[in-house]
């Protein structure tokens, strides 16, 4: 015959454990930047924790109502027996088996050690892992180099040609890949700002498709357009690689460019906005 005790005992210990598994649920919305995710698991851990101490409180815990009655000061025998049943009663406010106790305690744990990242991104101003992918190897001075890891020069990009270029000592740095093509800086239809992100007609743009993020490996010299093989996306080179056809919503990000004392190209900062398909940009 089943105990009904140790029924509920179960019933509360899979509620804290639907409490763990959503502070891993929460823990992966942190990782992933997904704030919807992030509050999900937090909203699930919390409630199972409820639903847990609610039923533990309801069903283990001594109910009463209890009444202490003053007359007569002597007891007759029925209240005495009552009484002797009463005490002999489990009325223990714990569990009898120590599975509720354990996953209590896990729940508690894993709710409490998630509920630390948020806490330490705002105490120490730590970037979550989403603001390091939307950053990329790229910084100010730092030189480009050709996919043999030689520093690329200006003389290098000639007219005509594309040449895929990665952060100095990143070759490995796939979402810093940059394309550099050479054109006409009469023809360039950039803002003011970002013509000074230009070299000698030099303008370098991500490498990483915007649309699905397959690499960009084509340069349509005669429309001075770069495509991407994979979904057929093309982004027109003279105006800010804007797309202007295929799937893509959204345009290259461009690389402000430079050279150094020895005329090798540099970067002149990251990115301005992230690499790679479009959710990136999403409100």
């Amino acid at each position: 015959m089943t105990d009904p005790r140790r029924a509920v005992e179960r019933r509360i210990a899979a509620a804290f454990g639907v409490s763990t598994l959503a502070a891993v649920l929460a823990g992966a919305g942190y990782v992933l930047g997904d704030e919807m995710l992030l509050g999900l698991g937090f909203a699930l851990g919390f409630a199972g924790l409820a639903v847990g101490l609610a039923a533990w409180s309801r069903r283990l815990l001594p109910q009463g109502p209890y009444v202490e009655e003053r007359e007569p000061m002597i007891s007759p025998p029925l209240a005495r027996q009552a009484l002797e049943s009463e005490l002999g009663r489990d009325d223990r406010p714990f569990a009898r088996s120590a599975l509720p106790r354990r996953m209590l305690v896990l729940a508690v744990s894993a709710l409490g050690i998630v509920a630390l990242f948020p806490i330490r991104s705002l105490l120490f101003r730590v970037p979550s892992p989403r603001r390091a992918l939307a950053e990329t190897a790229w910084r100010d001075g730092t030189r480009a180099v050709g996919v043999d890891g030689r520093p690329v020069r200006a003389a290098d990009v000639v007219p005509g040609g594309m040449l895929t270029v990665f952060p100095e000592g990143r070759l490995d740095a796939a979402d810093s890949a940059a394309v550099l093509v050479r054109v006409d800086p009469a023809r360039l239809a950039l803002p003011a700002d970002r013509m000074r992100w230009t070299v000698d007609g030099i303008v370098a743009y991500s490498k990483v498709c915007t649309h699905a993020g397959c690499p960009i490996g084509l340069y349509l010299q005669t429309a001075q357009r770069l495509a991407c093989p994979c979904h057929q996306s093309v982004f027109d080179v003279l105006r800010g690689a804007l797309p202007v056809g295929g799937p893509a919503a959204r345009p290259l990000p461009q690389l402000p460019l430079g050279v150094d004392a020895e005329g090798v190209l540099v970067a002149r900062g990251d990115f301005p906005e992230p690499t790679g398909p479009g959710y990136w940009r999403r409100t």
